[in-house]
């Protein structure tokens, strides 16, 4: 791995890269990112109303065959759906202000040190200030109407910063839980850090960082599910299209792969490790379409008492509620999860592909690569269940599976979608791989999907197809030189 520089976004001084994998940095610290992030007002692209005339447009346009074509298509409209789903959610968020500067007063007899204003922000629940006595996950201290300016420290970036990165992967990895969502993990715990960078300046010591931020990223995540009501569909019938004859899965279509490169690198403590509905580092795709399925509060205590490691006493101050009620939400979600996971598994401890495991994903990867359409049935179980959200396409047998994909496989089909080449990723703690393909007349791999597998008694049992926004954030190009497909080029993931 090789080091290197860039250059920050905001201020422009230069970035020690350091070679690690992963999504590059783009700016030299957090004061720059949030500075850009406060000046954000929407994302690059087109107008709303260009890019609302380019979705009708490309809708109106859709066509059913050939199915590579319509998949395409409709591929494309699910991105421009995706921006228009941003902009949505930013133009609707309050607008970010500054944190209140407090100026010295200027009177007849001279300059007093007393502030002209009150700070916008008081202290965050959990936060001790000088000469103040509280228990870690206290109730609100009183407001004060006028702080003596001993207990207002000046404002400590290098200090924030430290305190932000520590914590900055496991805050991440609660709000991905919380959401199903990577892009939205991303965007709420970096609002987090914006909440805790305005109560910062008016805070005095904080006795206990950990639960300070995860009780701000906590409530962002609530706020935002507040906001954006949402729960687990079942996936409907497309006209003309075979779906098998199973019952139809969850649909999820906010849900997001997440890198395992990105995962804290201790693991949160666990309280109560005898508790089997969950365990503390899962983020199984199927766990979290069980635990998305709760209501938000309920979720949260779940998560913070299962994953995050919180006590019962903590989970209830962290969430502002009694003891018994938040006892009382992890025990109904506790039972919901029982439900709705599969009965066999009892523990849901993230674990480390078994050596048949990857020797099955190699199979699999070798088989596309080759075209080879026997071998990838003879991966895959009878009862196997594709899905890929954001889109409306799902199948439940293995036969309905490859009644849809194999004319896109098959290189003498008039529907013959073009060569493909896989590359392995670490996503959700399970076997994955990133799909390249080279259409016919092209000599350039572009990235395509990101495929998330389930594997129960040595076959495939799922597959969840994902969009390739997200290949930058697993540290994976764009696209790929072409080649024969018969792997001397073959490059590998992390």
């Amino acid at each position: 791995m090789t080091t290197g520089t860039a250059k920050c976004r905001t201020c422009g001084r230069p970035i020690e890269t350091g070679g690690r994998p992963g999504r590059a940095a783009s700016y030299c610290s957090q004061a720059c990112r949030q500075r850009a992030y406060r000046e954000r007002r929407q994302p690059d692209g087109p107008p709303v109303e260009e890019l609302i005339a380019g979705i009708g447009g490309r809708l109106r346009r859709l066509r059913l065959a050939p199915a590579p074509a319509f998949r395409a298509d409709v591929e494309a409209v699910s991105a421009q759906f995706a921006r228009l789903r941003r902009l949505a959610r930013l133009a609707g968020e309050p607008a970010v202000t500054e944190p209140v500067v407090t100026e010295p007063v200027v009177t007849e007899s001279g300059v007093t040190d007393s502030p002209a204003t009150e700070p916008a922000v008081t202290p965050a629940r959990n936060v001790t200030a000088p000469g103040v006595t509280n228990p870690p996950h206290a109730t609100d201290p009183p407001r004060t109407t006028n702080p003596p300016p001993a207990a207002t420290p000046p404002r400590d970036e290098d200090a924030f910063v430290a305190l932000t990165e520590e914590y900055r992967r496991e805050l991440r990895a609660h709000c991905y839980r919380l959401l199903g969502s990577y892009d939205e993990a991303e965007d709420l715990t970096q609002e987090a850090f914006l909440r805790a960078w305005r109560a910062w300046e008016t805070t005095g010591a904080i006795e206990h960082p950990r639960a300070w931020l995860y009780k701000i990223a906590t409530h962002v995540c609530l706020d935002f599910l507040r906001k954006h009501h949402r729960s687990p569909t079942t996936y409907e019938r497309v006209p003309g299209m075979d779906s098998g004859d199973g019952p139809p899965p969850p649909r999820l279509p906010w849900l997001q792969p997440f890198p395992d490169d990105q995962l804290p690198d201790v693991p949160a403590p666990q309280h109560e490790p005898d508790v089997r509905a969950v365990a503390s580092e899962t983020l199984e795709l199927l766990f979290l379409t069980a635990i998305q399925r709760l209501p938000p509060r309920q979720r949260a205590a779940v998560i913070l008492r299962d994953v995050a490691g919180w006590s019962a006493q903590e989970t209830a101050d962290l969430l502002g509620s009694s003891l018994a009620s938040a006892n009382s939400a992890v025990q109904r979600g506790r039972s919901a999860l029982r439900a709705a996971l599969p009965g066999r598994r009892e523990d849901w401890s993230a674990a480390e592909p078994t050596a048949d495991d990857l020797a099955l994903l190699e199979r699999y990867m070798e088989a596309s690569a080759r075209a080879d359409i026997d071998a990838m049935v003879a991966l895959v179980r009878e009862d196997a269940v594709l899905t890929m959200p954001p889109n409306p396409f799902w199948f439940t047998t293995r036969d309905a599976l490859f009644g849809f994909v194999r004319p896109s496989l098959d290189p003498a089909s008039p529907a013959y979608a073009g060569h493909w080449k896989h590359v392995r990723v670490h996503a959700n703690g399970q076997l994955a791989v990133a799909g390249y393909l080279r259409r016919p007349g092209t000599s350039v791999h572009r990235a395509q999907t990101i495929d998330v597998l389930r594997v129960e008694e040595g076959a495939i049992a799922e597959i969840t197809t994902f969009e390739p926004h997200l290949f930058a954030s697993f540290g994976l190009p764009m696209t790929l030189p072409g080649s024969d497909g018969s792997g001397s080029d073959e490059p590998r993931g992390r």
